[in-house]
C-alpha cells in the first residue's frame, strides 16, 4: 500500500515493489485551457503574452511596466524581416523610463560595481573578525 504525504502544492507518494508490479489505474485528466489559475508560460495558447509569467521578473509591473509592455508587445507581434526592428522607439522609451529609476533598474555595470563593493565590505568584515581571533589567540599565548 503506498504512503501519501501532502506538502503544500506537492503530493509525495512512496510505493513498494509490489505496488509497481500491479497495472496502473491512474486516469489522466485533460487540462482546461481556460483555467485562469493554471500556470502558463510566457505565451498563452491563444498567442497572447502572459504578463503574469514569473519569467518576466516583474518587469510588466512597476513604474516602467507600461513602457515594457509596449516594447515587448511590439517585438512579440513584429512581422518585420529583422524581428522588432520597428520597435526602436518603444525600447528607447522603456530605457529612458528605466534610467529615471536606477534603484529599481540598475545598469549591468552599476550592478556589477555594487556587487563588488558588497563583496569587498563582506571580505573586510570577515578579515577584521579573523584579525580579532588572531589577536585573542596571541594574547592568550603570551599569558601562558
Amino acid at each position: 500500500m503506498p504512503t501519501i504525504i501532502e506538502e503544500g502544492k506537492d503530493t509525495i507518494i512512496f510505493v513498494t515493489k509490489e505496488d509497481h508490479e500491479a497495472p496502473s489505474n491512474a486516469e489522466l485528466v485533460e487540462e482546461d485551457p481556460n483555467d485562469p489559475y493554471e500556470e502558463r508560460g510566457l505565451i498563452l495558447p491563444s498567442g497572447e503574452i502572459n504578463w503574469n509569467c514569473p519569467c518576466l521578473g516583474g518587469m510588466a509591473s512597476g513604474p516602467c511596466g507600461s513602457e515594457f509592455k509596449e516594447a515587448f508587445s511590439c517585438f512579440h507581434y513584429s512581422k518585420e524581416e529583422v524581428k522588432g526592428s520597428e520597435c526602436l522607439d518603444q525600447f528607447r522609451s522603456m530605457q529612458e523610463c528605466m534610467q529615471r529609476y536606477p534603484e529599481l533598474y540598475p545598469q549591468e555595470d552599476e550592478k556589477d560595481e555594487k556587487d563588488k563593493q558588497e563583496q569587498a565590505t563582506e571580505s573586510g568584515a570577515n578579515a577584521a573578525s579573523e584579525g580579532q581571533k588572531d589577536n585573542d589567540t596571541t594574547e592568550s599565548e603570551v599569558k601562558s
